[in-house]
């Protein structure tokens, strides 16, 4: 119908990422005004705000049971918060300063993604323990994500190719080309 549901408001500088969680209820925001807004999308309330970053919020992702959302910032951190109340778990990756790379950040139930440069580092969503090092392409990984179940992971980058990784192995399983410039997105 395109009608309008709910116009939400709250933050305080531009919104730069979004995202549903798995069960459609929630909506997560991340902003430059560094932090992630959870909203109730039935009654078009703010349920929480998520403090801590001191950057710009510039991903974030629910893991796939919806209890879960973690965040990238412009602060090189990356945080997980519980849904339920709003509280940071775990302040997982702390990244160079001088690595300008964009940052990507996907999470499944108990892994976390992130870009850095030519690889994905492969993180222990509950501890913060690195777990792997994804690498193959010969230009800037732009995007990544994990498949429903948690068993893949899809890379896209600016060499023009996709490539999808084991999670268990963390070995290369598929290598996709065909595109004639970068890939920015991978879903």
């Amino acid at each position: 119908t395109g009608q309008c549901y709910h116009t939400f408001r709250g933050h305080s500088a531009e919104i730069v990422c979004l995202s549903f969680n798995p069960q459609s209820t929630l909506l997560a925001t991340g902003s430059m005004d560094t932090t992630a807004k959870l909203w109730d999308l039935e009654k078009g309330e703010e349920v929480a705000t998520l403090n801590g970053h001191s950057a710009e919020i510039i991903s974030l992702s629910f893991n796939t049971t919806g209890d879960r959302i973690i965040t990238g910032s412009f602060d090189h951190t990356v945080g997980v918060w519980d849904v339920g109340t709003g509280r940071e778990q775990n302040l997982l990756i702390k990244k160079p300063k001088n690595n300008n790379a964009i940052d990507v950040y996907k999470v499944n139930e108990s892994k976390a993604a992130m870009q850095c440069c030519l690889c994905v580092q492969l993180w222990n969503a509950v501890t913060g323990t690195h777990i792997a090092t994804l690498a193959g392409h010969s230009k800037e990984v732009l995007d990544v994500c994990f498949d429903y179940t948690g068993q893949r992971i899809a890379t896209a980058s600016a060499d023009g190719s996709a490539r999808v990784y084991n999670a268990g192995t963390k070995q290369c399983i598929a290598k996709l080309e065909g595109h004639e410039d970068e890939i920015s997105k991978v879903s």
